[in-house]
């Protein structure tokens, strides 16, 4: 019943040029064939037009444009039965230099997205961060851990999530949350740490890392994300919020030391910077609620997740000749 009632769907999907928008696309796709994916995306830094460049569907439909455009993401959610919102400013570094660009795009495209989705009674899954939580000494955060958003970037992660849940209490909006750990995978821009740090290590680069390397993040693989972003599209429940976590607790040195191995070059590539304002020491997710109410679990470790991403970059030529290194390979939060 589930694989029927996806393969029928027609989903809109928000910010599927990025990194997990368009991992996300081209697996729904390889699933569900027939079902319809339209796809807008206003191609900010992050998104990247040959994600999905070797794409060929009739059912997938590309559309230029910002989802702070209200006429138009009205025009797109009335032809649409799900809504799954990717589109967000996500780089920290960046929110510190300019926090406007993500108050624009995290809230008020969040806000416009809202008022289609109530307007037209369609279903609408807002991807939110662990960010939002800030960081945290021990504890794992369950699903109504209260909000302490360290950056601009967190706190509008934050914002857009009471935005989504007023309009749950106040127009009985059929939305649902679901809050993911860092992700890691083919396709990610490399202004983030795992592709920055193999693609400056393939050039003999010196590899920035933010004070002392410790700080740690809880790392999941973007299908074992993408999987669960399905589940939750037909088995989550209305007004409610979803964790989502493989439960894999790295420190940033030691990932930068594990693909220095697998990629065989020395550690003294490595460079320590000085510390970036606000910055997190530790984030982690209690995800025992869609473990439970959805059966859903990854499928893919941290090492061998990390070999097929290596691997991924290291066979994907075209798409890196592509990425500019002048704007994407900055090594401190004070260049951006």
């Amino acid at each position: 019943m589930f694989l029927t009632q996806y393969a029928l769907m027609r989903l809109l999907v928000t910010g599927g040029l990025g990194f997990i928008g368009s991992n996300f696309i081209l697996h729904a796709l390889e699933k569900y064939p027939k079902t319809k994916i339209t796809n807008i995306d206003a191609i900010f830094p992050g998104s990247n037009i040959h994600n999905l460049a070797g794409l060929k569907s009739r059912n997938y439909k590309f559309v230029k444009g910002n989802i702070t455009n209200k006429n138009l993401i009205e025009k797109l959610v009335s032809r649409s039965d799900i809504v799954i919102n990717f589109a967000a400013e996500s780089h920290v570094d960046r929110s510190i230099v300019d926090p406007r660009p993500f108050l624009e795009s995290n809230i008020i495209g969040v806000y416009a997205i809202l008022e289609s989705v109530r307007k037209h009674k369609k279903k609408l899954i807002q991807i939110s961060t662990d960010e939002v939580f800030g960081s945290l000494k021990k504890e794992s955060a369950d699903e109504n851990f209260p909000f302490n958003p360290s950056s601009p970037y967190a706190a509008s992660k934050a914002s857009a999530e009471t935005l989504v849940r007023s309009y749950v209490t106040t127009y009985d909006c059929d939305a649902i949350i679901t809050r993911c750990t860092n992700n890691y995978g083919p396709r990610q821009s490399p202004e983030k740490l795992i592709p920055k740090v193999i693609m400056l290590a393939k050039m003999n680069k010196k590899i920035p890392i933010y004070g002392n390397g410790k700080n740690i993040r809880d790392w999941i693989f973007v299908l074992d994300h993408c999987n669960a972003i399905l589940q939750a599209s037909f088995k989550g429940k209305k007004g409610e919020s979803y964790n989502i976590s493989a439960q894999n607790e790295v420190d940033n040195l030691t990932i930068v030391k594990k693909i220095l191995k697998v990629v065989g070059k020395s550690q003294d590539l490595i460079q320590f910077i000085k510390d970036r304002p606000g910055h997190d020491f530790r984030y982690s997710l209690n995800s025992k609620k869609i473990y439970r109410q959805m059966r859903w679990k990854p499928k893919y470790n941290f090492e061998d997740g990390l070999k097929y991403t290596i691997n991924w970059y290291e066979s994907n030529r075209k798409w890196l000749d592509s990425i500019s290194s002048k704007d994407m390979l900055k090594t401190s939060w004070k260049t951006r």
